[in-house]
């Protein structure tokens, strides 16, 4: 490559001043002519914590090969994982969302250290995927996300399991449903190998939203982690970067209100997790693009659900990938006029052009439906209002084609206190579970309520119990459950005020969620409420309490 296209880490290495630095880079293998071309960052979330990420680092080597090949000098540099499924239902889950933005900050701060010319970011999970966009948007070089790929089902006596199988067998066994045996033989069986959760949970979720919003390339968020097919989307990432380095094409360039419009779209019409909500609005923020918690009514209202994914329904990727994929269910959206086709992608061409050679077949499968007899006629998850959540709360609606229920507050201060009601048959059908102070400050964190929501569905009181947080959902939690409630308990948000046996109402048809109460209970209440202590006062989770916004937000620390 010309040297036009290393003008940032010409900075770094050109010159006769620059000799410490470059002697610094021929210890790692650069030569001479290497200086002259431009230095791609490849940030990798590797780690072999969690199957998520552990191949990604192999998978890598082959877009750092066709780099070369193509005149780049790549070189890698490691994000991190903190991953949900493993630090689910204890203290851990506190450094769930922290570390996106954390991911963030390492991306940052890796590429401007060493002047990188673009990058090319490499996820596996929930927080990994936005967070490695979130820092290449902060950079504004040109960049490529790649997916890792999702797990392939388990199987367990001939029928499929996955993690949220997992989990909901704890709920199981504890309610006598299976016994001990039965427990075992599925956490045994949940997760064969390499790959991210294979329902539409949060990272496939978020995968498929980046193909939509055009940062990654087609067919990168369908191909399971362990298809050979994996391979050749690491190639052609490679080689879309490297277009964008010859043209000069940055996010800056392709990224627009109506590119996150078609994510969020894509999001609703694959059953896609609440969690969308949160890390779209915070993507936006740093892609300056106005995005406001109210404008997913809108999709919600008027795109079908299409997909029959779990965890509401019985498919996972695996599935999808292999009657058509993500691009099958935006090329059936773009037909019926639901994508905007002219937005411009990182590869170049426009979101209509990328699908132009995509067949559409329904026959001989369960898991897309057609337009005109969808799984379900809006979208999975809706934004609340009213007296409980003035600035908005996640209800989540897969699965359901309304929500109404009123009932009883039992209210815990904690994740572990509502579990261990749960578990220990002190929450019955047609209460609501009120989980507070576990919002992005007060958490601090926002832990996902996977184990609360698992156990209510294991013990069969899916639909006779509701669960209302300020902290967020797993995209595997199901059932009448509302998150993302804002402002939050320990700002002194509504949350807090609630009583043991205050009457909650949660009403999807007008997009309430509400207390029996009046403005001037509520405003005595207020003034008797003092905030509680931090729940840390040192190290990291101490200072992102210090500088996370609202959930409504996107929970950013900058």
């Amino acid at each position: 490559m010309s040297d036009g296209y290393n003008t940032r880490s010409r900075v770094m290495t050109s010159g006769v001043q620059r000799t410490a630095n470059r002697a610094m880079f021929r210890a790692v293998g650069f030569t001479d002519e290497d200086f002259d071309k431009p230095l791609v960052g490849v940030a990798v979330a590797d780690s072999d914590v969690s199957p998520c990420n552990v191949h990604l680092a192999e998978i890598a080597e082959h877009s750092k090969k066709r780099l070369r090949e193509l005149g780049s000098m790549p070189v890698t540099f490691h994000t991190f994982v903190v991953t949900d499924g493993q630090a689910m239902g204890h203290e851990g889950m506190k450094c769930s969302l922290i570390s996106r933005d954390t991911i963030a900050d390492v991306i940052e701060l890796d590429a401007r250290g060493h002047q990188m010319d673009a990058l090319l970011g490499i996820g596996g999970c929930d927080k990994t995927i936005p967070g490695t966009v979130m820092g290449m948007l902060r950079l504004d070089v040109p960049c490529v996300f790649v997916y890792g790929g999702s797990i392939k089902p388990g199987d367990h006596d001939g029928k499929p399991v996955d993690i949220v199988s997992a989990f909901e067998a704890v709920g199981a066994y504890s309610s006598g449903k299976i016994d001990e045996a039965e427990r075992h033989a599925i956490e045994c069986a949940a997760c064969p190998g390499a790959g991210a959760c294979g329902g539409m949970y949060t990272a496939n979720t978020m995968a498929a939203a980046m193909e939509a919003l055009g940062v990654g390339v087609p067919d990168n968020a369908s191909i399971p982690a362990v298809e050979a097919a994996r391979t050749e989307i690491m190639i052609r990432s490679a080689e879309a970067l490297d277009a964008a380095i010859r043209n000069n094409l940055k996010p800056s360039d392709f990224l627009t209100r109506k590119s996150f419009e078609n994510a969020i779209r894509v999001a609703m019409a694959l059953g896609g997790s609440t969690n969308a909500v949160l890390h779209l609005l915070a993507l936006a923020r740093e892609a300056g693009v106005q995005l406001h918690i109210d404008d997913f009514n809108t999709f919600s209202d008027n795109t079908p659900l299409l997909c029959d994914m779990k965890p509401a329904g019985r498919y996972v990727m695996d599935d999808l990938y292999r009657v058509g994929g993500v691009k099958m269910v935006m090329r059936m959206l773009l037909d019926n006029g639901m994508l905007h086709g002219d937005c411009l992608t990182v590869t170049g061409r426009t979101v209509a052009e990328n699908l132009a050679d995509v067949r559409v077949q329904l026959g001989g499968q369960e898991v897309v439906h057609a337009l005109d007899n969808p799984v379900k006629r809006n979208g999975p998850f809706m934004v609340l209002k009213g007296n409980l959540a003035p600035d908005g709360a996640v209800l989540k609606t897969a699965g359901m084609e309304e929500v109404v229920h009123s009932g009883p507050a039992r209210v815990f201060d904690n994740e572990e206190e509502a579990l261990d009601a749960i578990m220990n048959k002190g929450v019955q059908s047609g209460d609501v579970v009120v989980i507070r102070y576990e919002g992005p400050r007060g958490g601090p964190g926002m832990r996902e309520m996977l184990s609360p929501t698992a156990a209510i569905a294991g013990a069969g009181l899916a639909k006779g119990v509701a669960l209302i947080t300020d902290g967020r959902f797993s995209g595997g939690s199901h059932g009448m459950v509302v998150g993302h409630i804002a402002p939050e308990a320990f700002d002194g948000g509504p949350l807090a005020l609630v009583r043991e046996g205050d009457r909650i109402t949660i009403d999807s048809t007008v997009k309430k969620l509400a207390v029996e109460l009046s403005e001037d209970e509520l405003a005595r209440r207020h003034s008797e409420w003092r905030r509680p202590q931090p729940r840390y006062t040192s190290g990291a989770l101490y200072k992102y309490a210090k500088l996370v916004g609202s959930a409504s937000e996107g929970a950013l620390t900058c």
